[in-house]
């Protein structure tokens, strides 16, 4: 289900004179994150027998902690942290460094996408949550906190934002999103490049009603499992 832009090459989505990025109203924004809150609080509120079922396994199989938190790059700049459930082993980040300071080849897959093909840091239990993409379902709170919104830039790290290049403008327009056009568009099977591309795309063509598309589309894509991490 790849979209023609999700392998379009960067130079040919954007111009490259400065970009203007259109932003919404006083009343369309205020909308937009009335909008926001209330569908993350009705999901949390619905899904809360997944929430605690998803919780009993991660503790049952891989023991505490059941989340994952980390920093990433908001509007504007502005730090957050970002709420995951843990879906890797407990020392993920010790064993990354052992694993990239042995292996060049693996060093500079990392260093070109910040991903991993095959990670062995991530548990069984774990591969299934990312497939499912259950993983993210705390990233509902971060929505009614106000640090993300539903549809968006996909959320980075600050060490990626080198990676956006004279892009990184359009990234910090908008809040991060719990999905996008990143997520409906291949995932796991895009470049970064292409990344970078569908999130410039994005905040140049934003709509209420594009949202509401890649929000049933998100839909499909977690049904179907398609393009997961």
């Amino acid at each position: 289900m790849h979209d023609d832009f999700a392998t379009t090459p960067l130079s040919d989505l954007i111009p490259a004179s400065d970009l203007h990025f259109p932003s919404r109203s006083g009343l369309s924004a205020a909308f937009g994150t009335l909008f926001d809150r209330g569908l993350a609080l009705l999901a949390l509120i619905t899904l809360l027998p997944l929430f605690l079922m998803t919780m009993a396994l991660i503790f049952l199989l891989e023991g505490r902690p059941l989340f994952y938190a980390q920093t990433r790059v908001g509007k504007g700049g502005r730090p957050f942290r970002c709420y995951k459930f843990r879906t890797m082993a407990r020392d993920a980040e010790a064993r990354l460094s052992r694993m990239l300071a042995a292996d060049p080849a693996l060093r500079a897959e990392w260093e070109q996408s910040h991903k991993l093909a095959r990670d062995p840091r991530v548990s069984c239990l774990g591969a299934v949550l990312r497939k499912t993409s259950l993983d993210e379902l705390p990233q509902f709170w971060n929505v009614l906190k106000g640090d993300m919104s539903l549809v968006g830039p996909r959320p980075i790290t600050a060490a990626e934002m080198v990676l956006y290049g004279p892009h990184i403008a359009a990234y910090l327009s908008l809040r991060p999103g719990l999905t996008g056009l990143w997520q409906i568009s291949g995932r796991s099977g895009t470049s970064y490049a292409d990344r970078v591309a569908l999130d410039v795309r994005y905040c140049l063509t934003r709509s209420f009603r594009m949202d509401l598309g890649i929000l049933l589309r998100t839909v499909r894509v977690v049904l179907t499992g398609h393009g997961a991490c």
